[in-house]
């Protein structure tokens, strides 16, 4: 809340849905809402899922721009002003991104540069878009539907959009500098539970042919969810550099810090 409120873009409103979380914390966030009407506090009785309040949240909006963002994550002060300004000159983008810095309970470990102009290809390893860093045009919702609410896209809802969105023709851009910060455990990937990456293998496996993503190299990284969870932590980190060295080759730039080595 204090980094939006800090923003040097100052025509925003912040919309906070707190999706069954304990009474005290419904309480605090109220308290720091007080005296400030661009704060609007959202409740859901129970957890139904992120993308449940994302979507009642976009339903409440009331402004040209969605800007999305976790709790637990931070934007750097010129993020709105920068990612809107970028919007409004580039009108065939439809949404933008951005870089971030790393954060965890130790502090900042590392950064994550994100493809300036994903392609279809981008999608191959992972989303090519750090989901809370993005602003969204409000059309794009009005247009292409808003995020799916089905048990098969759980904590991949955001994959799944910008999959659907590419398909339809709908791009983004991604800003390259660190705007955000992102709360990330160095190893929080390999944590993941089984049943999630056996759902994120068969979100692949249903989009990645739609995407034009065929072929060997296609039908190898539909498994990618299930070989994380089963390759050694060292091969593991070898795999992380190699991958962050082919990017480094394909943008012109040094990728290394995709890993979070840096």
């Amino acid at each position: 809340m204090e980094s939006i409120r800090d923003q040097t873009w100052k025509d925003w409103e912040l919309l906070i849905y707190n999706d069954g979380s304990d009474a005290e914390y419904g309480k605090k966030i109220r308290e720091l809402a007080e005296g400030d009407p661009r704060i609007r506090y959202l409740e859901g009785r129970i957890n139904r899922g992120i993308a449940f309040g994302l979507n009642q949240c976009i339903r409440a909006a009331e402004g040209e721009f969605i800007a999305r963002m976790d709790g637990d994550d931070v934007s750097l002060p010129e993020r709105l002003e920068r990612q809107i300004g970028f919007l409004e000159r580039h009108p065939e983008y439809d949404y933008a991104g951005c870089s971030a810095f790393l954060i965890s309970g130790e502090g900042m470990w590392g950064r994550r540069r994100m493809p300036e102009r994903p392609e279809k290809e981008d999608f191959l390893l992972y989303s090519p878009f750090i989901h809370p860093s993005v602003v969204f045009r409000r059309e794009v919702f009005e247009k292409y539907g808003n995020y799916s609410q089905s048990r098969q896209t759980l904590r991949c809802e955001d994959y799944e959009l910008f999959m659907r969105l590419y398909i339809s023709g709908s791009y983004g851009y991604n800003l390259q500098e660190e705007l955000f910060c992102y709360r990330e455990d160095r190893d929080s990937f390999r944590k993941r539970k089984l049943r999630f990456r056996i759902d994120e293998t068969r979100l692949r496996a249903r989009w990645f042919g739609r995407l034009g993503l065929g072929g060997i190299k296609g039908r190898l990284y539909r498994y990618r969810p299930l070989a994380g969870g089963v390759i050694p932590a060292a091969l593991g980190c070898r795999i992380k550099r190699y991958q962050a060295a082919e990017k480094g080759r394909k943008y012109g730039t040094d990728r290394s810090d995709i890993s979070g080595d840096n």
